[in-house]
């Protein structure tokens, strides 16, 4: 039997061709083949080994129309260049356990079918057409070390119900998808790289189930990982569905912590498995679960993807523990439809987006995860999604730190929220369970605002900028066993019609009224402590109600107890305590004290009757002594007492106003335009008055003008002017752009735009740039249905805000055409005129004034010929123009008194000459 035979193209005792040597050899036997370039189909299936006999590279073998090397049985391939033609396969094993080792094979596939079980170790595929490595039948086949690069499509496809093993293989530069797996294939790919895909980097699908150890992919032009199908699911694809309990009947007993993912929740991995994976770079979603797929994501990290970091949908399951998603430009977590997920010890930092985000019917639970700086909320649950929240730490969301909106129901305990910018904790319209948080350094620290009936238990919320709790209007919840602290706002805030129940919760060092009652309002509070605040203790609004019994209120910066005209609040059991002024009350409000007590107060004690038995005159009001306000308004009583008596209240004079107004610089046009405004609102409030009918009258307006024309500082005058009217509450302006009001998926835009429509109640929303929720030929942009909202709260709150839209001329003429809505209530536009030059020189006299320069009559002149010379193009600013030039004129003037070194003079310092002006652009 022979055991070694050599192929060369030439020389005494060799095969001339391969084809010969194979079948000269017998089993087991070698053939060594000398350099040279052999067109020849080979075929293997005796355990042949061939070999490159001056190693590789030396020895190509070029296929026809078949195979160029064929094995079905024991073989081996060592060191050569296998190249295929014709869209056949350039290895094809059918059979066996071949070996291939340090091949480059090229030209076509790898093609392994059947039962083979071949290993390639260490081989490199390239250009070879469609697909670098085809896996399918039942095969085995082991790729170790291999190098697919350069491929049509897929550099890896796996099929049917091949298992193959891979282990440090890098897949790059193709067309489709790194490495597809489809049919029934299981398998594993430890160590893998996949960069450059031009779809998928790893898609997955059918009723597939890889599993992905510690492998890493990069640079798609794609998504990261998809999973679809059915793959990853159990029993050919019959999903288990969760184990979903109803809300609890009680809700101050805590929920069992049992998953949103039902069977996936107990512990371990299922489902297509990616273990300690990285996912980097990735121009679409990180990772894409979808459909009735199934997967589990263990101590992974996805980051710099253009999307979203992980998004589940359809009816998919997917367990994520211990896993990383940051700097992802959309949402770290999305998941929607019928989803289901479960993640454990997640972490979710810089996201563009949500940090978590919910929607439709999914169900998501989220333990011991951290979710930090986020853009818009950092957990958002809308729909009819189910979220819970357990032991997670929130931090650094510009919006809410949790928002639970529409008909979302979400149950949070022992989880700490700092920083956000708008609230803590917001419900708004869905449903909320809140155990055990802390919120802290945020602007609200819980806004609920919803026709359910929230509950909050052992929260604490401390040094947040607004208010502890804001109960909005007709709104009912339990607050019990809680804490509020160091706010900067009320502690709690009962809106108007709210009947909350509060219960052994204590409001300390606040610095605006421990707890504010408005109209209508009929509270039901036990065991309340308030202690050191800054306004009121207990602050009744005009026409409010309630019960409170057994309250403890002290050491108030305000009378620590406030009743308003016509409120009925019935007191019983209350102890208020070491403060200035106990008791003030309207001339009519109808308080009813039973069994109260003042101790260690300087005026305003509570009358002798309050103090009886709780059994004596019960339901009869008390005519409790002390100054009632006169006029009947509640401003009174939210200012400070001091010795000699209270102080006077002053509300901001129309005059000082528009006096204000008049002294900006130029903008006559709109001067005049606003007074013209005010006449006629100062006619309708008259006319009213009177009792006579009111003429048409639409306060909102569209200010058009180009950049730097003063339409933001006019809109914050409009504001205040309508506050001294007393047609706004407060006066206040909110800037908002489309970035604030326009969400990332169907469902988000309506509750941004309302929360930021919610913040300007009582003063003016000036949206700038306003065309931008109107860009031409998206007739889908979500900007539109920003301005749906935006017209319909504007009918609903037609008294308590005021719009004002902005931007250049020809936009804003576009924009209010844009929705019939906006038409007919922007009925008025004011137009900003860019600035003359001598308009400009003014502007940079009044910064000169402010920071101690001055203008001499030659600099004014060389700033007027300035302003005159620059073009007037779409990067003119107007007034911001002439403030860099000011400063521009500050930081020559710097440099060339610091040169006069011992010569300089108090002059030098002050005076700003012509060659302190910039040189002109260009």
């Amino acid at each position: 039997m022979n055991r070694a035979l050599r192929v060369a193209p030439r020389g005494w005792g060799t095969y001339r061709s391969v084809v010969a040597a194979v079948r000269a050899a017998g089993p087991g036997a070698t053939v060594s083949v000398q350099p040279g370039t052999y067109a020849e189909n080979i075929v293997l299936d005796q355990g042949v080994r061939l070999v490159a006999e001056k190693g590789p590279g030396t020895v190509r073998i070029v296929g026809g129309r078949a195979a160029a090397v064929t094995v079905r049985g024991e073989a081996g391939l060592h060191n050569l260049v296998i190249e295929g033609g014709g869209g056949e396969p350039a290895v094809l094993v059918t059979a066996g356990g071949a070996l291939v080792e340090g091949c480059e094979i090229t030209g076509g596939r790898v093609h392994v079918t059947g039962t083979a079980a071949p290993v390639l170790r260490d081989c490199r595929v390239h250009h070879a057409g469609e697909v670098g490595v085809y896996l399918a039948g039942d095969s085995t086949a082991s790729l170790e070390r291999c190098r697919i690069t350069d491929i049509d499509s897929a550099g890896v496809f796996v099929d049917h119900g091949a298992a193959p093993v891979v282990t440090g293989t890098s897949v790059s530069r193709t067309g489709g998808h790194g490495i597809r797996i489809t049919g029934s294939a299981r398998g594993s790919f430890e160590g893998c790289e996949v960069t450059h895909t031009a779809a998928a980097s790893v898609a997955v699908d059918a009723s597939a189930q890889p599993l992905l150890r510690d492998c890493r992919f990069g640079d798609s032009a794609a998504a990261g990982v998809v999973v679809t199908g059915e793959a990853g699911a159990p029993h050919g694809g019959a999903v288990p569905r969760s184990t979903e309990s109803a809300a609890p009947a009680d809700p101050g007993v805590d929920e069992e912590d049992s998953s949103a993912g039902g069977e996936y929740a107990g512990g371990g991995e299922s489902g297509v498995i990616l273990h300690g994976c990285e996912i980097t770079r990735i121009a679409h979603d990180g990772v894409h679960v979808t459909s009735r797929a199934v997967a589990s994501l263990v101590g992974c990290r996805i980051s710099d993807v253009r999307a979203v970091g992980v998004l589940v949908s359809g009816a998919a399951r997917l367990r994520v523990e211990d896993t990383t998603v940051t700097d992802a430009a959309g949402t770290g977590l999305a998941v929607g439809d019928d989803a289901r997920v479960d993640v454990r010890r997640g972490t979710f930092l810089r996201l563009g987006a949500n940090g978590v985000y919910a929607a439709d019917d999914a169900r998501l639970d989220l333990s011991g995860s951290s979710i930090d700086e986020t853009a818009y909320s950092a957990v958002h649950a809308c729909g009819t999604s189910r979220v819970k929240v357990r032991s997670c730490r929130v931090n650094g969301a510009r919006e809410d730190g949790l928002r639970i909106a529409a008909h979302a129901l979400v149950s949070v305990a022992d989880t700490t929220v700092a920083d956000a910018g708008l609230a803590g904790l917001a419900v708004d319209g869905g449903d909320m369970t809140a155990v055990g948080c802390r919120i802290s350094r945020s602007g609200t620290g819980i806004s609920l605002d919803t026709g359910h009936r929230p509950l909050v238990r052992d929260c604490e919320v401390s040094d947040c900028t607004g208010s502890g709790i804001d109960i909005a209007a007709h709104t009912v919840a339990l607050v019990a066993d809680s804490r509020i602290t160091g706010v900067g706002g009320t502690g709690v805030h009962v809106r108007e019609g709210a009947a909350p129940w509060i219960t052994d919760t204590s409001v300390t060092d606040v610095q605006g009224s421990g707890v504010v009652v408005q109209k209508l309002a009929e509270p039901r509070v036990r065991g309340l402590s308030v202690a050191r605040t800054g306004k009121n203790g207990l602050f009744l609004a005009d026409g409010a109600a309630g019960h409170f019994e057994y309250c403890d209120i002290g050491e108030a910066g305000f009378p620590a107890l406030y009743v308003g005209a016509g409120a009925e609040p019935l007191l019983r059991g209350c102890l208020i305590h070491d403060t200035d002024e106990g008791l003030r009350r309207a001339d009519d409000a109808r308080p009813v004290l039973e069994a109260c007590r003042s101790v260690n107060v300087r005026s305003g004690d509570l009358p002798e009757e309050a103090q009886g038995d709780a059994t004596v005159g019960a339901g009869v009001p008390v005519p409790v002594a002390g100054a009632g306000l006169g006029d009947g308004t509640a401003g009174a009583a939210l200012e400070p007492q001091r010795k000699g008596g209270p102080r006077e209240v002053k509300a901001e004079s129309l005059n000082d106003v528009l006096e204000e107004l008049h002294g900006l610089v130029g903008l006559e046009g709109v001067k005049q335009d606003v007074k013209t405004v005010v006449k006629v609102m100062q006619m309708v409030r008259r006319r009213t008055e009177a009792g006579l009918a009111s003429p048409p009258l639409s306060r909102h307006l569209v200010f058009a003008g180009n950049s730097g024309t003063g339409k933001t500082t006019v809109a914050r005058l409009y504001g205040r002017i309508l506050a001294a009217l007393g047609l706004l509450s407060r006066g206040h302006l909110v800037e908002a752009d489309r970035a604030m009001l326009v969400g990332e998926y169907v469902g988000h835009t309506a509750p941004k735009t309302t929360a930021v429509f919610r913040r300007a109640h009582g003063g003016v929303l000036f949206i700038d740039e306003a065309y931008s929720l109107t860009p031409s030929g998206q007739g889908a942009d979500f900007g539109r249905e920003a301005l749906a909202t935006l017209v319909k709260l504007m009918e609903d709150h037609r008294d308590d805000v005021v719009v004002i839209v902005a931007g250049y001329p020809d936009e804003m003429e576009r924009f209010v055409d844009a929705n019939p809505g906006l038409a007919s209530r922007f009925t008025r536009t004011l137009v900003f005129e860019d600035y003359a030059g001598a308009e400009l020189v003014r502007i940079v006299e009044w910064h000169a004034r402010q920071h101690q320069y001055e203008l001499p009559g030659d600099t004014q002149e060389a700033l007027a010929a300035y302003f005159d010379t620059l073009v007037r193009d779409d990067r003119f600013g107007n007034g911001r123009t002439a403030r860099q030039t000011f400063q521009r004129m500050t930081e020559n003037h710097a440099k060339r008194v610091v040169d006069l070194s011992a010569s300089t003079t108090d002059d030098d310092l002050v005076t700003l000459l012509p060659q302190d002006l910039p040189a002109l652009p260009g």
